[in-house]
């Protein structure tokens, strides 16, 4: 069933990424990159808001431990911090430039997954790996 399946959302959230991409560079167009981005986090914020509401997804705050506080908030500052570089990228940039550089991200995350989480790739996914640093290299590169 495709709603149980990661691949399934995987490919959604590229879509979506790559829709981000699009409406974000006309988006920034004739606004602060900066102020940008808060308008986006605005509209996260009342959609998943909505949608944990509607599901009855939320829990006591009180049933999630300091560890996971703790790690959501180093995620939200590294979330942060990547679309706030992201937008000002797109602002000063090309989208179809800016957006395979952004995607470096997969190459850090095995990189971090390996170091730090003990994810084990194989030959074939490193090799995977690194065609997706020299790919994204090669569509920012400008002739």
């Amino acid at each position: 069933m495709p709603l149980e399946s990661w691949q399934f959302w995987a490919v959604l959230s590229a879509v979506f990424a790559a829709l981000t991409a699009i409406f974000a560079k006309v988006g920034v167009e004739n606004v602060n990159s900066d102020f940008a981005t808060l308008i986006r986090t605005v509209v996260i914020l009342l959609v998943l808001a909505g949608i944990v509401t509607a599901t009855g997804q939320a829990q006591a705050l009180g049933t999630i431990s300091g560890k996971t506080y703790a790690f959501l908030a180093l995620s939200g500052l590294a979330t942060g911090a990547s679309w706030l570089c992201y937008f000002r990228a797109l602002k000063l940039g090309n989208a179809a430039q800016v957006a395979p550089i952004d995607k470096l991200s997969v190459v850090l995350v095995a990189v971090f997954g390996a170091v730090f989480l003990g994810e084990r790739l194989g030959p074939a996914n490193w090799l995977g790996v690194a065609l997706i640093a020299a790919g994204a290299v090669l569509v920012a590169y400008k002739a």
